[in-house]
């Protein structure tokens, strides 16, 4: 592969016509240490997400524009029949091969496999590092603090690791897509990039089978179950943004009171889109107390704020605030 791409290179500059060659592979191509030339300006970069809900359902992605506009049916019969299938999607990731196994079993021995293979082999590919049997205990360890901030000591005192190698491993799993770091919104943009960022796996499925977390004890165990939630609810706006040719910036909430919104839309002309996720059927005007602060700091910039709920209806809670069903998504 890496040789290749200096072939690559002096193939493309003598005929530039774009889509003649397609390069595909698990971890960020551009991140491996052994790539002797970046190819840069000669090559365009796809993140192939986990499949959508949208794609899997074989409806339109339509969440982002009914959002901005506050389109919301209030009753769909659609958004009622998903509600009861809302743990299986959950539990069941977006990967093709993931969902094609019959139970929930299979699937998550398939996501043991596929975490296995990846460090065992694409690791060794991204980095070297002296501690490769520690990754899938960091993993493991990444998974229950998914949804929260970034506490490094606290994730690399669990292994017996410094801040540093934290840092370094948890940015291994970034070039391999399996977690992202999501920054802290600031009205200051400088703000954003010494904020704490929050920790977030990329497809709920292989969160949830590191947490072991299984249909069986979803409804005994509401606070692992409502983590595995937000990362469905993470991803899924990660795909939908991803189709925006606008370029919306994702981030979370949190001030020094503590007030907190899960999820911090911004698009380009600095307009936002707050959003909650709850592991609940019901809503109640307390759900909306991060979205209402942040809707007093941003002003006329506020567009909406939403707590996604597991209900069928969609419920005005007044001045743009609305609780929206999570099959919406």
């Amino acid at each position: 592969m890496y040789g290749s791409l200096l072939a690559l290179k002096l193939v493309i500059g003598q005929d530039r016509r774009p889509g003649r060659f397609l390069l595909t592979g698990s971890a960020n191509i551009m991140a491996l240490p052994l790539v002797a030339d970046s190819l840069a300006g000669r090559i365009a970069l796809h993140t192939l997400l986990p499949l959508s809900q949208s794609e899997l359902q074989g409806r339109a992605n339509d969440f982002l524009q009914r959002a901005q506009i506050q389109d919301w049916p209030l009753t769909q019969a659609t958004w009622a029949m998903a509600q009861g299938n809302t743990v299986a999607h959950v539990l069941a990731g977006g990967y093709p091969e993931m969902r094609q196994r019959a139970t929930s079993t299979r699937r998550q021995a398939w996501a043991r496999s596929y975490l296995q293979t990846l460090v065992e082999r694409d690791v060794r590919d991204v980095a070297q590092i002296e501690h490769l049997s520690q990754l899938p205990r960091l993993l493991a360890v990444a998974a229950t603090h998914a949804g929260q901030l970034l506490n490094a000591t606290q994730i690399g005192g669990q292994l017996g690791f410094n801040n540093k190698t934290t840092d370094k491993y948890l940015g291994i799993l970034e070039k391999l897509f399996l977690v992202q770091r999501l920054p802290a919104w600031s009205r200051n943009e400088l703000s954003r990039l010494i904020k704490t960022p929050k920790l977030h796996f990329l497809d709920a499925g292989l969160q949830a089978t590191l947490t072991r977390l299984t249909d069986a004890p979803v409804f005994t165990q509401r606070e692992r179950w409502g983590t595995t939630l937000e990362t469905w609810v993470y991803a899924e706006l990660r795909k939908s943004l991803s189709l925006s040719p606008e370029g919306w910036y994702l981030s979370h909430y949190r001030d020094k009171d503590q007030v907190e919104v899960d999820f911090v839309l911004e698009s380009p002309q600095r307009l936002l889109i707050g959003i909650e996720v709850k592991a609940s059927a019901t809503v109640n005007n307390g759900d909306f107390k991060g979205l209402r602060r942040l809707q007093l700091l941003a002003g006329d910039a506020f567009l909406t704020g939403l707590v996604l709920y597991d209900g069928t209806q969609a419920l005005s809670f007044g001045n743009g605030l609305w609780a929206i069903p999570l099959a919406a998504i």
